[in-house]
């Protein structure tokens, strides 16, 4: 089953991953049915290797397609002061943010939902963090984009890491002709990471 699409919980096998993030050592619970479910995929290692957390002044921060939760704790765990909202399609993948979250101390500031469930808030961001679902579709991923985007506060930025081999440059090209300022600040293992902020 697509792991973009709701999975069972009670159809889970759970098991441990560990990660290094920004200099943090964690242990995650995952299982079946989430992306990259047995370890921290080469897109969020490149996205986490050429960025630094975000400053003090970060306090509302989007994680967009969170799995099963590593950039949205990492945030939260780097940001004591800011409120992390956590989204995804795939109901395992947000109870396993959830747990996450709650077993490394940060349940409090991590809150995971359903995009529809955030999408009727008037919520903001100083940031967004995202490894996008490429594999959705141009026109579905483009569609998340002009939904998401447009939530940044003045001065707000946006971090993606995109395949170069699936896509990766046309995106840059769009989110250009869209008003945006999509500039690649690293690139590595066949990953782009791009800085994403107003025109």
């Amino acid at each position: 089953m697509s792991h973009y699409f709701e999975t069972p919980a009670s159809q889970a096998s759970r098991h441990l991953v560990h990660a290094t993030i920004w200099d943090h050592d964690y242990e995650f619970t995952s299982a079946p049915g989430v992306f990259s479910s047995h370890r921290l995929d080469l897109g969020t290692r490149v996205l986490f290797r050429t960025t630094e957390p975000p400053g003090p002044d970060a306090t509302r921060l989007l994680d967009l397609g969170c799995g099963f939760g590593p950039i949205a704790v990492a945030l939260a765990t780097e940001c004591p002061d800011a409120r992390v909202d956590a989204v995804d399609v795939n109901d395992l993948a947000l109870q396993l943010t959830r747990e996450n979250a709650e077993a490394l101390g940060v349940g409090d500031r991590v809150h995971a939902s359903r995009p529809e469930e955030l999408a009727s808030s008037d919520a903001s961001y100083d940031e967004i963090w995202s490894n996008p679902p490429i594999r959705i579709g141009k026109q579905a991923l483009h569609e998340m984009l002009s939904t998401w985007l447009p939530r940044l506060r003045p001065g707000g930025l946006a971090w993606l890491v995109v395949g170069k081999n699936l896509g990766a440059d046309s995106l840059q090209s769009w989110l250009n002709t869209e008003g945006w300022q999509a500039d690649r600040i690293g690139s590595a293992k066949g990953f782009r990471v791009f800085r994403v902020e107003r025109t």
